[in-house]
């Protein structure tokens, strides 16, 4: 009988791995490319909706208007500071002149009794009759007093001083200094006459006037 198991031919598959060893060795090509592979490995590998954002960093338009907000403050600031040292020097102007005005009221002041004695001077020598025999050069002598005096009220005048208007003005106590007191009836008072003439320098009284006060 015979043996059919030698009949069948046995089935082997011989590989030569040294073959297939020397191909992997002198292949430049990647194993495995990174479209190929898997599923999970291809989401895993996509980033995430937050990466690539710096933290803190917002959108361009929020950037601007922040900008935007402090150029208006820093505005805002720059403007208070400008109003305040006008203010400032406005303020230091004033008492500086205030304080020049202060200083020179005494020197003033004082320069009133020259006007005085001028006046009288020249109020006698009106009033005197005119006597025969007068030399001209007396005349000329009285004329250059004139000039003098003119000279005398003009830069004072510039200095601010000014005289005070009081006879037949209302009696009023801030410019005028009652020296006598006339009639009696129940007006309102009056000034009659003036003694002594008042002066305001810059608007400010330096010496208020000497008057008779009448009541009619």
């Amino acid at each position: 009988m015979t043996d059919d198991r030698r009949d069948v031919e046995p089935r082997f598959r011989v590989t030569d791995r040294r073959r297939f060893a020397g191909e992997a060795e002198g292949s430049d090509e990647p194993s495995a490319r990174p479209d190929e592979r898997s599923g999970d490995e291809a989401v895993d590998a996509q980033p995430s909706g937050d990466a690539g954002v710096v933290p803190g960093a917002g959108a361009p338009g929020d950037e601007a208007a922040a900008a935007n907000a402090r150029a208006d403050e820093y505005r805002e600031h720059l403007q208070r500071l400008q109003a305040e040292f006008d203010n400032y020097r406005k303020r230091t102007l004033k008492e500086q002149s205030r304080m020049l005005e202060l200083a020179a009221e005494p020197v003033i002041g004082r320069l009133l009794e020259v006007l005085d004695d001028f006046e009288l001077a020249l109020l006698h020598a009106e009033r005197e009759p005119a006597a025969e025999g007068v030399s001209p050069e007396l005349e000329r002598f009285v004329k250059g007093v004139e000039l003098v005096f003119a000279k005398l009220v003009d830069a004072l005048r510039a200095e601010g001083l000014e005289r005070i208007e009081a006879e037949g003005k209302p009696f009023d106590p801030e410019l005028h200094e009652a020296l006598m007191q006339t009639g009696d009836g129940d007006g309102p008072p009056v000034v009659a006459e003036v003694f002594r003439p008042g002066y305001t320098l810059k608007g400010r009284v330096l010496r208020p006037a000497g008057v008779r006060v009448e009541r009619s």
